[in-house]
């Protein structure tokens, strides 16, 4: 437990020293890039949506390739100099972070040199949701396959072996989290603070179950966000970017899974539910009844259209996650 909290901290410092440079350099070149390409600005489907977010054109995207950076330079040292690192698990967690960080790096090269504004992917919807599943298919094998995962336990109703079916529920579970967090960075410090939440509910099941590999990844995770959220919350002087959210999505549901809660990652990522639920609510009525549910999605982004005031918003959002993950810790434990 101290090796853990030390490295909490020492995560923490690192990023934070680190944080403000970076966020000095990204002003920099996106500065650099709007002086050259001024007129490069593409129409938006989302005028709603973009008119909410107007006020955050100015701040600098791709806090999460430092994360990202610090917590697998990190996580590497930490597996070097001790001996009861469970290799299989961490290999696992950092392939998770490391790939889908760089499809959202990839995704936010070519957003920036498009230069459009709005909620838009520099690749194509198609695209990017086929590169996620394939991805998530290799990690699921890797989960199958080398860390021996085969199981769906179900508080109440038992343990199901599932066998080789467990490789596309996990794969389903990993594309919807990567999704759901991106979906849900709209709003200054929101996501960052939901992550948060959640990582402390999976390091105290994690502490209790003894995985010291997952509960030291996740304690650094944890120091690392704690700088960025500094900056991130309103009004952010950084934003988290789609290396980071992709990445930190997935990595969520890799972490949820290696524990063998797949219920209680539902639940304890709860708010993440919500958000993506309502934007594939609002996306369904439009192709389907032709209409829309929501006057604008996600629901943050709503509550934002109809007057909240955007911290509001989010507190509000953070003390539902906190009751989510204490519900979450509770059927984790139910299912011991």
């Amino acid at each position: 437990m101290i090796s853990l909290l030390g490295l909490v901290i020492l995560s923490f410092i690192i990023t934070g020293i680190c944080m403000v440079p970076f966020i000095d350099l990204l002003f920099f070149l996106k500065n650099r890039f709007e002086r050259k390409n001024a007129e490069l600005v593409k129409k938006t489907e989302t005028p709603i949506h973009d008119k909410l977010m107007k006020s955050d054109e100015t701040t600098p995207s791709g806090g999460g390739i430092l994360l990202i950076l610090i917590l697998v330079i990190l996580s590497v040292i930490y597996a070097f100099f001790s001996y009861s690192v469970d290799k299989i698990s961490l290999i696992i967690l950092l392939f998770t972070l490391l790939s889908f960080g760089s499809l959202g790096l990839i995704d936010d090269v070519k957003l920036i040199l498009s230069r459009r504004k709005g909620k838009f992917l520099g690749l194509g919807r198609k695209q990017l949701f086929l590169a996620q599943v394939v991805l998530a298919i290799i990690i699921s094998t890797m989960l199958f396959f080398l860390a021996g995962l085969n199981n769906l336990y179900i508080a109440g109703l038992g343990n199901f072996i599932i066998n080789i079916w467990y490789i596309p529920l996990a794969a389903f579970v990993i594309v919807a989290f990567s999704n759901a967090y991106n979906i849900s960075d709209g709003l200054d410090g929101l996501s960052a603070g939901l992550l948060l939440i959640c990582l402390f509910a999976f390091l105290a099941l994690t502490s209790r179950l003894l995985d010291l590999t997952l509960a030291t990844f996740i304690g650094i995770w944890i120091g690392a966000l704690f700088a960025y959220l500094y900056f991130n919350v309103w009004p952010a002087r950084i934003f988290l970017g789609d290396a980071g959210a992709f990445a930190f999505g997935a990595t969520l549901a890799v972490v949820g899974l290696l524990t063998g809660k797949i219920l209680a990652l539902a639940i304890i990522g709860g708010m993440f539910v919500i958000i993506a639920a309502s934007s594939l609510l609002q996306i369904l009525a439009k192709k389907i009844l032709k209409r829309k549910i929501f006057t604008v999605a996600p629901i943050h982004m709503y509550f934002k259209y109809v007057g909240w005031e955007e911290p509001k918003i989010v507190t509000r959002f953070w003390l539902a996650q906190g009751l989510f993950a204490i519900l979450g810790i509770w059927i984790a434990l139910l299912s011991k």
